[in-house]
């Protein structure tokens, strides 16, 4: 094992390594016994205890860490860096008006089509009752039935949610087509009115109090939705006297 010894005195000490780690900084790292006191040259001996070379100016502790220690050949001495400056969390960001509302016309938006999506409900000639969906392929191929119905034929094939394909009369075919029509017709609209509103809301607040489904301001109706409210109440009060 290595050993040093100090310049002017005659004690020896083991060490495990000695090297550079910057251009004026020496890392020695002792086996046991640490020196207390440093200056002058230093004399590094081979395990064989043969003198290998003599260090001058290494007389400073740059930096003590008990069994490491660091000397410097130019007086410097290790500086620890300064803390960091606390870092202040940023403000939670608050979306603007126009995001709120575009957000909200999203929210709106994917309602509305879940809903036209969903179907309708028919009750047919003979009574019974099936349910159709109104995705946009099933709009198309429904819509497209008008087609035939127009072209005079009186059994026209489609079928209802997980039904198999069966023959539907030529009215009833026309009292599907006109419920899947009149339930996409309502549901554009009054998602259009809401958007209106949702374009004259000034304020978060007034943003919260729309979702689909709440009932329009006036002045947010427009002629058709007016149409379709004053349909919607005519027939709630038919139901009513019945």
């Amino acid at each position: 094992m290595e050993k040093i010894k100090l310049s002017g005195s005659e004690r020896t000490y083991e060490i495990r390594s000695i090297i550079p780690t910057a251009e004026h900084v020496l890392q020695i790292i002792f086996s046991d016994a640490v020196p207390t006191a440093w200056g002058g040259d230093i004399e590094l001996y081979t395990a064989g205890d043969v003198l290998a070379t003599t260090l001058t100016g290494w007389t400073t502790v740059y930096r003590d860490e008990g069994q490491i220690i660091y000397l410097s050949n130019d007086g410097s001495v290790y500086v620890p860096p300064a803390d960091p400056e606390p870092v202040t969390p940023p403000e939670p960001y608050e979306p603007t008006l126009a995001e709120l509302q575009a957000a909200k016309k999203q929210e709106i938006s994917q309602a509305c089509e879940q809903i036209i999506y969903a179907g309708i409900s028919v009750t047919l000639a003979d009574g019974t009752v099936e349910h159709f969906a109104l995705t946009e392929h099933d709009q198309l191929n429904l819509f497209g039935k008008q087609a035939q119905l127009a072209a005079g034929t009186e059994q026209l094939e489609y079928h209802s949610d997980g039904k198999p394909c069966r023959y539907y009369s030529a009215t009833d075919m026309q009292t599907i087509i006109a419920a899947a029509m009149q339930h996409v017709s309502y549901h554009t609209t009054y998602c259009n009115a809401l958007n209106m509103w949702v374009a004259g809301c000034e304020t978060a607040d007034e943003l919260q109090q729309i979702y689909y489904g709440v009932d329009v301001p006036e002045q947010y109706q427009s002629e058709v939705l007016k149409a379709y409210l004053l349909e919607i109440a005519s027939l709630a009060g038919d139901d009513a006297d019945a």
